[in-house]
């Protein structure tokens, strides 16, 4: 099964989004998903109950929140993370769809990657 994907507020950028679905990816925004202004917490349960890979800026919040899923035996279908401003909308997607295409959501239910690894 493809990876579906969650950005959060920090990620969802319009032209990134557009891309992605123009290349057969199911991504879903925190903006259509009623999700602004909700916190770190939250996106993580939403994106797990909707069995969607969450995509986000927010290096630190998301790791630690995924080092407490594990702890507490919680199961997320995994995240991707980015230092924000780190790389292009261009590059960005050149990177996801690596990963999409390497991983199956099987392979990356409770894990996290870094998008700099995904060249």
């Amino acid at each position: 099964m493809q990876i579906r994907l969650y950005l959060d507020e920090d990620a969802q950028r319009g032209s990134l989004v557009k891309a992605l679905r123009e290349r057969g990816v199911d991504v879903q925004t925190a903006d259509e998903a009623g999700m602004r202004f909700r916190d770190d917490a939250d996106h993580l349960n939403y994106a797990a109950v909707q069995g969607r890979v969450l995509y986000s800026f927010n290096v630190g919040d998301f790791n630690h929140l995924h080092a407490e899923y594990i702890r507490q035996n919680k199961s997320h279908a995994g995240v991707i993370l980015s230092p924000q401003q780190k790389f292009s909308v261009g590059e960005q997607l050149r990177r996801l769809l690596r990963l999409i295409n390497a991983r199956s959501a099987e392979q990356m239910r409770d894990t996290i990657e870094f998008l700099g690894a995904w060249r």
